[in-house]
């Protein structure tokens, strides 16, 4: 859907700089059956075009709704390299403006989130409501008959929906519609918002912010890692189940025995499906929260709700669809997870603890410390993550014999019912779809 309606909007695509870059036909002897070369991971002229091709055309995920609650409430993000702000104007609108002021191109906003009555750029005092437009000039008379301060509000970015209170843009003015966008991946939203019985999820409890020394595509959605980067953390679930994010993870998930599998959605959406693994201990997992005070009631409440067999579903899985969306969201354990590249070797992840409506202020304060045991700036499992990535990079720097291997699992996989590419957990699907997607957006420059 348009935000656009009677508002200054962009009307026309990003101008594209044409410096040299690499031809459709060099991108594509990039990528294999099977394997990639390192060069997608490494390569300057790469990243700008993935910014370019990918981050300036495609739906990116911007915020949720809960996190600008009120009139004036806003959080400052990136759409590649295009900074923008969420905001929520005085008629309740959640609109997505380009963080730029139209007089000299300053950022507006500096702060990363807040609460202001107005947008105001402070290298030379212009003036904008909550909606962008402009409302003050300073020393107007300096400007002739033919400035239109109607003109000149800030710019909407063209395209803005939502999908169950989850935010996405896009800077093209025409393309894919967000649901057929997400298709299949649609469906796994409901696994982390019909985890609160009331259908209810906030995202305010603000943000773990890490950088690595690595490119963007590295982060998320591997199920063959666990059990070698974060084995003392996997030994310490075994030793204690109910121990941090241990509670959701009973008996080995990354075992190619379990019943976990890799989902490819297409459009390089992907996720580790933990369904029928969890539910398999769903009364141990019941149990669990019985402990809890609020946990009995929030069984029951579940169960009234969305009825036995998908209530011990959702509270198996625990609000964790541990879903990637290309390119740049994922939901996994108890957060909403960003990921904002940097440059070819340098990457910022976003990291939000998400609370359930209609729960006991216990069970929201459990699910935070889940979430700082495992991902929290002392955590056990994010530092790991980071210092592998870097070592990655670090590898991939070596131009010979380049190639980088992610077969495993190519002659098992299946498509299943609903679409989607399956294989075990250890498999690398997830890798596979995301770069068939990334090949195709570099290429085609489809959106």
């Amino acid at each position: 859907m348009s935000q656009c309606q009677n508002e200054p909007c962009a009307t026309e695509s990003p101008v594209v700089w044409h410096r040299p870059s690499p031809s459709n036909e060099a991108i594509a002897s990039l990528v294999q059956d099977g394997r990639v070369h390192s060069r997608i991971y490494t390569d300057q002229a790469i990243f700008d075009l993935e910014m370019e091709r990918i981050f300036h055309r495609s739906w990116i995920y911007i915020g949720h709704e809960s996190e600008v609650p009120r009139a004036g409430d806003f959080q400052a993000r990136r759409m590649g390299r295009t900074p923008v702000l969420m905001v929520r104007g005085r008629d309740a609108q959640v609109r997505v403006l380009i963080n730029r002021c139209r007089h000299r191109g300053a950022t507006v906003v500096e702060t990363e989130s807040g609460n202001t009555k107005m947008l105001r750029c402070w290298y030379h005092g212009w003036v904008y409501d909550l909606t962008g437009a402009l409302r003050e000039v300073t020393e107007p008379g300096g400007y002739g008959p033919d400035f239109k301060p109607e003109e000149m509000g800030l710019t909407q970015v063209p395209r803005v929906a939502s999908h169950r209170g989850f935010l996405f843009a896009s800077l093209q003015p025409e393309g894919e519609t967000l649901a057929e966008f997400l298709g299949g991946a649609a469906s796994q939203f409901d696994m982390l918002v019909d985890a609160s019985p009331t259908g209810e999820i906030f995202l305010d409890a603000g943000f773990n912010k890490t950088e690595y020394l690595g490119n963007w595509k590295l982060v998320g959605m591997d199920g063959y890692h666990p059990n070698f980067v974060h084995a003392s953390v996997v030994a310490g679930w075994a030793r204690n189940s109910e121990s941090g994010i241990g509670s959701m993870h009973r008996e080995d998930p990354f075992s190619d025995a379990a019943l976990t599998l890799t989902r490819d959605y297409g459009h390089g959406h992907a996720m580790l499906d933990f369904r029928a693994q969890r539910l398999k201990s769903y009364s141990k997992h019941a149990a669990f929260l019985a402990k809890v005070p609020g946990g009995e009631k929030y069984v029951e409440d579940m169960h009234k709700a969305y009825g036995k067999d998908r209530a011990e579903i959702l509270i198996s899985l625990s609000g964790d669809p541990h879903l990637g969306l290309f390119p740049n969201l994922q939901l996994i354990g108890n957060q909403v997870r960003i990921i904002v590249p940097i440059a070819p070797g340098v990457t910022q992840v976003l990291m939000s603890m998400v609370r359930f409506g209609g729960v006991s202020d216990e069970i929201n304060t459990m699910r935070v410390r889940q979430h700082e045991s495992f991902y929290g700036p002392a955590g056990s499992g994010s530092p790991d993550d980071a210092e592998i990535f870097e070592r990655v990079q670090r590898g991939m720097q070596a131009e010979f014999n380049p190639w980088i291997e992610i077969s495993r699992g190519m002659h098992r996989e299946y498509i299943d019912t609903d679409g989607s590419v399956v294989g075990r957990i250890t498999d690398e699907v997830p890798q596979r779809g995301q770069m068939k997607y990334w090949l195709q957006l570099m290429t085609n420059g489809a959106a």
